[in-house]
């Protein structure tokens, strides 16, 4: 009763047997054949979307991972410097602007769905502003980041090193300022292909700098960092460039806009920023604990090969997190709610059967997946018999980030923060400190005891999206459209 009165309020939908892009919504799938147009439409429409933007965050990440490969071949202690800081100090600030700026991809994307294409570059301005700022408040993390990492256990000798390269990146975290809002604006109205082409040309671009500071003229991580810095400014500047001469349609020039209910935008940026940090600093606690034990560098670098691996996944899956946040937030926008609906089945079923084949995948490779980073036999040995944990984390980064892309798209940011509290910091992160410290498990101990706080909370996500009524989350988007989205201009 309460979903059919909820449609009646509705007037944009069609129950029609057409496709969603024909005008209407889908009508209630009463058959297999209806079933199959439903999962080609959608895949299609998806991966249209994700396969660029899995293509750029796996060029973004791999500058990262290139980073350490080269710190690696420098030494074990350059390669556990560099890891710490980029795992830790890094993954801290890039967790917080990301989330800051996945704001932008709830009110672009449901801005854009509605035909308010036009406020899509105040909002930009927006997250300029909020993220410049919050860059400006980080700053003291990268300048302490030595005695930060001294305080929370990590070797002297470690942490000097990584405070030395953490803070010669400080350009970085002022990069992800405009990096963020300017992909965002971008991927809400499915521009995507120019994204890759920046990544790819900015990865080569990273190769060649650092072969030539470290190689050629031999300035060791203090090459790394420059190189580093470089990379990302030339990213944030290449997307700056192409939304101001390409993108006519939603950039307007700068507006007096951009500073108008400023507050209300910091708070659901602070929403997204809290539910994307839970998550993101929950592995970065990982590399915190592994500090504390027992022959730490090798515990530290076993770890840090492994979550490379992991961070690769992660980044086409954080792909299909950023396709299905648009997706969802423009069906909503325009007032789809079965869309939405079917098209998040789709996903994470599929999401699901790819997590599958990475997890195969490592289980097969095990002995050999540390190679690239290391000549090391006995860091080759550690790595492989955490491989089996890599494994299964893999499987579960497969539908854990399609439902926080859900969350963003519908705007669900402050209700995922409350589970992941729950379920990562008050489950999770203590039964593995007492399976890694009490019971002797080590470094096994502290990533299975968070795995299964990772499980908990995806058999809870899952839940929450069986019970959603689609037909509210419609009127919501229309609410919030209509209050952050310009109507009096």
């Amino acid at each position: 009763m309460e979903e059919a009165s909820t449609q009646a309020m509705i007037p944009l939908i069609h129950t029609t047997e057409l496709a969603a892009d024909d005008g209407g919504d889908y009508a209630p799938v009463k058959s297999y054949e209806a079933l199959k147009k439903i999962i080609w439409i959608e895949s299609i429409k998806l991966w249209k979307i994700a396969a660029p933007i899995a293509v750029n965050n796996l060029c973004l990440f791999s500058i990262n991972s290139v980073t350490s490969i080269f710190a690696g071949h420098i030494g074990n202690l350059e390669l556990s410097a560099v890891a710490v800081s980029l795992s830790v100090i890094a993954t801290f600030a890039f967790g917080f602007m990301f989330g800051m700026g996945s704001a932008l991809e709830t009110l672009c994307g449901q801005a854009f769905g509605a035909g308010q294409v036009h406020m899509l570059g105040v909002y930009m301005q927006r997250s300029f502003v909020i993220l410049f700022t919050s860059c400006i408040i980080l700053s003291p993390i990268y300048i302490f980041a030595s005695p930060i990492l001294k305080l929370v256990g990590q070797e002297a000798e470690i942490a000097d090193l990584a405070g030395k390269f953490t803070l010669l990146t400080l350009p970085y975290l002022f990069s992800l300022a405009f990096t963020f809002p300017t992909q965002k604006f971008l991927q809400a109205q499915s521009k995507v292909n120019v994204l890759t082409w920046i990544g790819l040309a900015a990865l080569v671009f990273h190769v060649l700098l650092l072969w030539l500071f470290i190689y050629v003229l031999g300035w060791g991580i203090t090459g790394a960092a420059i190189a580093f810095d470089l990379s990302n400014w030339l990213i944030s500047l290449s997307q700056i460039v192409y939304v101001v001469g390409w993108c006519k349609e939603g950039w307007h020039g700068l507006s007096m806009l951009a500073f108008k209910d400023l507050w209300a935008f910091v708070r659901l940026s602070l929403s997204s920023a809290v539910m994307f940090c839970l998550e993101i600093w929950y592995l970065m606690a990982l590399t915190i604990l592994t500090g504390h034990l027992q022959h730490a560098v090798i515990a530290i670098d076993s770890l840090s090969i492994c979550m490379y691996f992991n961070g690769w996944e992660i980044m086409i899956f954080f792909g299909l997190n950023a396709a299905i946040s648009v997706r969802v937030s423009n069906e909503l926008g325009k007032g789809r709610p079965r869309a939405a609906k079917y098209l998040v089945y789709v996903t994470v079923t599929q999401c699901f059967m790819l997590g599958i084949v990475f997890l195969a995948a490592i289980l097969i490779a095990r002995k050999y997946i540390a190679f690239v980073f290391t000549t090391s036999k006995v860091l080759q040995e550690a790595v492989a018999s955490l491989a089996y944990f890599l494994a299964i984390t893999m499987l579960l980064n497969s539908v854990q980030p399609m439902i926080s892309g859900v969350a963003v798209g519908a705007g669900w940011q402050s209700l995922v923060a409350y589970i992941n509290v729950g379920c990562y910091y008050i489950f999770g992160l203590p039964l593995g400190y007492l399976l890694g410290y009490k019971v002797n498990w080590g470094v096994k101990g502290l990533w299975g005891g968070m795995i299964l706080g990772i499980v908990l909370q995806t058999l809870i996500l899952l839940f929450v999206l069986y019970k959603t009524n689609w037909n509210k989350e419609v009127l919501q988007s229309t609410e919030r459209v209509r209050r952050w989205g310009g109507h009096d201009t």
